[in-house]
C-alpha cells in the first residue's frame, strides 16, 4: 500500500526557513512524479513545486526562495523553504503518481499525505 508522511512544519518567524519532507513507501517499481501543494483554511490549494521524471517545477509565488529536491532511491521528497513570509503559511502536503508521462504540478496526483503545518508570524 502506497503511503506519503511529511515532516519538518513549524512555527517560524517571518524571513525565517524550514525543511520539508515527505517519505514515500509502497511503490514497487520506478520512481514516482512527487509535488508539494499547500492550502489555507478558506482558499483554494495551490501546487507549490514537482519534481520527476528528470524535471522540476516551481509555482511563480515562491519561485526563488523554495527548491524542491528529492532523493529517488529511497523516495524522499524534500522542499527548502527560505524567506517565508506570513502568506505561506498554510497545510504543506506531499503528492505522488506513477501514471502521467510528464510531471508537473498540474499533474494528476492519486497519492496524498496527511499534510505538515507551517505558520510564518510576522
Amino acid at each position: 500500500r502506497v503511503q506519503l508522511v511529511e515532516s519538518g512544519g513549524h512555527s517560524v518567524q517571518a524571513g525565517g526557513s524550514l525543511r520539508l519532507s515527505c517519505a514515500a513507501s509502497g511503490f514497487t517499481a520506478g520512481s514516482p512524479c512527487m509535488a508539494w501543494f499547500r492550502q489555507h483554511p478558506g482558499k483554494e490549494r495551490e501546487g507549490v513545486a514537482a519534481a520527476g521524471y528528470g524535471r522540476t517545477e516551481h509555482a511563480a509565488s515562491v519561485k526563488g526562495r523554495f527548491t524542491i529536491s528529492r532523493d529517488s532511491t529511497k523516495n524522499t521528497l524534500y522542499l527548502e523553504m527560505k524567506s517565508l513570509k506570513p502568506e505561506d503559511t498554510a497545510m504543506y502536503y506531499c503528492a505522488a503518481e506513477n501514471r502521467a508521462t510528464l510531471c508537473e504540478i498540474a499533474s494528476d496526483y492519486l497519492y496524498w499525505g496527511q499534510g505538515t503545518q507551517v505558520t510564518v508570524s510576522s
